[in-house]
C-alpha cells in the first residue's frame, strides 16, 4: 500500500490555506524539516534542515528556505512558491513524504522533500512531468544558522563560504558545523552573487507574542536545467562529504521509500476505520516522526550498546519538545505496540528505567542536554501502565523479572515519601503530591512564579494512576509466585479503592472531584477531564454503578469532535480560545482547552460502560480524522480551542494525540487487534 493523503488542490480552498497548512519530515534522531504548503515562512521553526546536533547544542536551524523559480523562454522568472503563488497545483502525502506539483503555463513540475534516517541530511527532488523537453530551473538557498527555539531577531554571523566543484560549503563557525550543499543532475552550477539579506516576517510568532522580525542571508544561488524523464535534487547536510557522497542521492531516496514500505508491510496490526485502510497506514507512518534515537547522550548510548540494545526515546511533539516521560508512557502503545515496533518499545522502557531516581522517572530532558528533570507525579505510574501493554503485547515475561528489583523500589519510595511532596496518606492510602512552584499533574502550566493549575492536594487521575499500578503488581507478584507480596499489594489495592470511592464522589454535581486535600483542605469541584482515567484504565477504580454518570457528565460538558475539553464551559477560570502571548496562553492551557490525547481514554470509558457501542466511537473519532489533512499534512494537533470553530493550536504534531487517535480506531473496530485492556480476572 502506498496511502496518499491530498491537503490542497488548486481552487479546492481559500488562497490562506497555502500559508495554513504545513508539513512535516523528521530523521528519526531529532531533526526535521517543516514548512506551510505554499512556502511562506511563518514559523522560526520552519525550515528545509533544523539538524539534531550533539548536546549541548541540540536541535539547530541550518537551512531555513530554498527559493525556487522557474526560467521561462524571454527571462521571465516565475516563482513556485511564495506570498502570492499562483503556480501549486495540489499538494499530497505519499507513503507520508510530500509532494508538490506545479503548473505554469504548459510546464508541469514535481517536487519531492525527504530526510534520510539517521542522517541530518535533507533532499528536494524534482521533474520535470510535462511540457517542453527541458526547463531552466533556479534555487537559492537562505540562511539563519541559529538554536531552533533561538529568536529570529538575532544579528546574522559572519558566515565564510566555499565552492569545489559545483560543492558549495558554509560556516557560521564554531560551535556549528559546516553546512554542505550540491545539486545532482544534468548542467548545475553554482552563481556567486553579493550578500543579500532578505527581511522575513514571521506570522504565527508575532500571534504568540515573539519576536517576528527577521532575515535571511544568501550568496548565490544553483542553476540548473530540469530535462523530462530525469531527476535533479538539491541536497543540503551537515554530515562530513565522505558520508554525503557515499551514495547516490536518488538512492538514498529509495532507501528511504523502502524503509517506509516495509514499515507498512510488517505491521499485521494496522487498525481500519470508516475512511479505510489509507487513513490508518497514514496514521502508522505518522507514528514514526516520533520515534527517535537521542543523538547528545553518548553515555547512555554506549551502556545501551554494551547490553545489547539501541537507545531510543519519544520526542513528544513538533517543533519544541523534546522526550518528556509521561507523553513516551502514554504513547507507547499506539506509536510502538500497534506498529509492532516492541523491541524498540522495549529499549525506550529500559532507556526511563535507567533514569529513575528517588522512584521517580524524569519529566522531561531539556534541549541539549543529557539530564532529566524529575518534577512530574504522574509520569512514573504511567511507567507501569507502559510495561503492563508492553507485556500484552510481546509476553516478555523476562523483562518483568528483570524490573521487579526496580518497580518494587518504585512502590516503596512513593510509600514512604518521595520529591516534590509525592506520599501514600498512611491514613487512607490515596496518593497525595505537591510543592510551592511546581505543577507536578500533567496539567502543567507554568508562566514565570505562577503556577496555573497547582493541583496539589490528592489529584483524581494520580490515585487512579496509582490504584492501577499497585494492582499490577499484585498481579505480577502472582505470577512470579510471591504470594505473600500480591496479598499485601492486594489488601493495599483495597485500601485505596475504599479510601477514592468514599472521598471522591461529588455527590451535588454526579461526578468526581478534580482534588481533594489540598493545602487548604477544600475539595475542589472542578469539572475536568481527569476523572475519566477512573473508570478508563484497565483496573478501574471507581465503583462500577458510577461509571456511567460520570461518562454522561464528561460527553455532556467536555466532549468535543477533536477530544476532551481540560475545564467545562461556565467554571470559574474558562477559556474559550487558546491563542495570544505567552502568559495569555498558560492561563488558557488547561483552563478549557480541548486535548486530543484524550479521546483515547474517553474510547476507553465509553467501550467499558458500554462495549457495543464502537459504531459510535468511529462516528466520535471522525474529526480528528478529517483533521488529518486539514492542518500539519498527516500529524494531530496537540490542542484545539475550546469553542468552535475548534481551531487547532499548540504544537502542530503531538506524539500521544497521533497515538492515542491511532489507539482508538483499533479499539474501536469490531475486532480489536491489540490485547484487551480488560484484566483477565478484573
Amino acid at each position: 500500500m502506498n496511502p496518499t493523503l491530498v491537503g490542497y488542490t488548486r481552487g479546492s480552498t481559500a488562497a490562506e490555506m497555502l500559508v495554513q497548512r504545513e508539513w512535516l519530515l523528521t530523521n528519526g534522531i531529532g531533526g526535521y524539516a517543516s514548512g506551510t504548503v505554499g512556502g511562506v515562512i511563518t514559523r522560526r521553526f520552519h525550515g528545509l534542515l533544523v539538524a539534531s546536533l550533539r548536546n549541548p547544542l541540540g536541535r539547530t536551524m541550518m537551512l531555513n528556505q530554498l527559493g525556487e523559480w522557474l526560467l521561462l523562454p524571454g527571462a521571465e522568472k516565475i516563482p513556485l512558491g511564495g506570498v502570492g503563488t499562483t503556480a501549486l497545483a495540489e499538494f499530497r502525502l505519499e507513503l507520508g513524504l510530500p509532494v508538490w506539483t506545479y503548473d505554469v503555463a504548459d510546464v508541469r513540475i514535481e517536487k519531492r522533500v525527504f530526510l534520510p534516517a539517521r542522517q541530518n541530511t535533507v533532499g528536494v527532488i524534482y521533474r520535470l512531468l510535462g511540457g517542453p523537453a527541458s526547463v531552466n530551473l533556479g534555487l537559492r538557498p537562505a540562511i539563519q544558522i541559529r538554536p531552533h527555539e533561538a529568536s529570529v531577531s538575532a544579528e546574522l554571523p559572519s558566515y565564510t563560504v566555499s565552492l569545489t566543484e559545483d560543492r558549495f560549503e558554509l560556516s557560521a563557525g564554531s560551535p556549528y558545523p559546516a553546512l554542505r550543499m550540491f545539486v545532482k543532475g544534468e548542467h548545475t552550477e553554482f552563481a556567486f552573487e553579493p550578500s543579500a539579506r532578505s527581511p522575513i516576517e514571521y506570522a504565527i510568532e508575532e500571534a504568540r507574542g515573539y519576536d517576528w522580525r527577521g532575515a535571511l542571508w544568501s550568496r548565490g544561488r544553483f542553476d540548473l536545467t530540469l530535462e523530462k524523464g530525469k531527476s535533479a535534487i538539491f541536497v543540503a547536510s551537515v554530515e562530513d562529504w565522505e558520508t554525503l557522497l557515499s551514495l547516490d542521492p536518488e538512492e538514498l531516496y529509495e532507501c528511504e521509500i523502502s524503509r517506509r514500505q516495509a514499515m507498512l508491510g510488517r505491521s499485521t496490526a494496522r487498525p481500519s476505520d470508516d475512511a479505510g485502510d489509507a487513513t490508518a497506514a497514514q496514521l502508522l507512518l505518522s507514528a514514526d516522526a516520533f520515534i527517535v534515537s537521542p543523538v547528545g547522550r553518548n553515555a547512555d548510548a554506549v551502556r545501551a550498546r554494551a547490553r545489547g540494545d539501541s537507545l531510543r526515546s519519544i520526542i513528544a511533539g513538533y517543533h519544541w519538545f523534546t522526550d518528556w516521560g509521561r507523553d513516551t508512557m502514554i504513547s507507547l502503545e499506539g506509536l510502538c505496540l500497534l506498529t509492532e515496533r516492541h523491541r524498540e518499545a522495549r529499549w525506550i522502557l529500559r532507556t526511563f528505567a535507567g533514569y529513575v531516581r528517588n522512584g521517580l522517572i524524569p519529566n522531561l530532558f531539556p534541549e541539549g542536554s543529557s539530564d532529566g528533570l524529575y518534577h512530574t507525579a504522574d509520569a512514573t505510574l504511567w511507567f507501569f501502565h507502559a510495561l503492563d501493554r508492553y507485556l500484552a503485547y510481546s509476553g516478555d515475561f523476562g523483562f518483568l523479572r528483570e524490573l521487579m528489583p526496580l518497580l518494587e523500589n518504585i512502590i516503596r519510595q512513593h510509600v514512604t515519601g518521595t520529591r516534590f511532596g509525592i506520599r501514600v496518606d498512611p491514613h487512607d492510602g490515596l496518593l497525595s503530591q505537591g510543592e510551592e512552584g511546581y505543577a507536578l499533574t500533567w496539567m502543567d502550566a507554568k508562566c514565570g512564579d505562577w503556577v496555573v493549575t497547582p493541583r496539589r492536594g490528592k489529584a483524581v487521575e494520580i490515585n487512579a494512576l496509582w490504584y492501577n499500578a499497585v494492582s499490577l503488581m499484585a498481579g505480577w507478584m502472582k505470577d512470579l509466585e510471591r504470594p505473600a507480596d500480591a496479598d499485601e499489594l492486594t489488601a493495599r489495592a483495597k485500601q485505596v479503592d475504599a479510601s477514592f470511592n468514599e472521598r471522591f464522589w461529588f455527590n451535588d454535581g454526579g461526578y468526581l472531584y478534580d482534588v481533594i486535600d489540598g493545602p487548604d483542605a477544600k475539595l475542589d469541584p472542578a469539572l475536568r477531564p481527569n476523572q475519566i482515567f477512573a473508570l478508563s484504565l484497565p483496573h478501574p477504580i471507581l465503583n462500577r454503578e458510577r461509571w456511567r454518570p460520570v461518562l454522561t457528565v464528561v460527553e455532556q460538558k467536555l466532549l468535543t469532535p477533536f477530544g476532551l475539553r481540560s475545564l467545562a464551559p461556565g467554571s470559574p477560570g474558562y477559556y474559550p480560545n487558546y491563542h495570544g502571548n505567552l502568559r495569555t496562553r498558560d492561563a488558557a492551557y488547561h483552563q478549557g482547552t480541548v486535548w486530543s490525547w484524550l479521546i483515547g481514554p474517553y474510547v476507553d470509558a465509553l467501550l467499558r460502560v458500554d462495549p457495543s457501542a464502537r459504531a459510535r466511537a468511529r462516528a466520535q473519532l471522525r474529526g480528528l480524522t478529517d483533521h488529518l489533512a486539514r492542518s500539519c499534512i498527516g500529524q494531530v494537533a496537540e490542542v484545539f480551542d475550546a469553542e468552535e470553530p475548534f481551531q487547532p493550536r499548540g504544537c502542530v504534531a503531538q506524539a500521544w494525540g497521533v497515538a492515542e487517535l491511532y489507539r482508538a480506531l483499533d479499539r474501536a473496530r469490531e475486532t480489536p487487534r491489540a490485547p484487551s485492556l480488560i484484566p483477565p480476572n478484573p
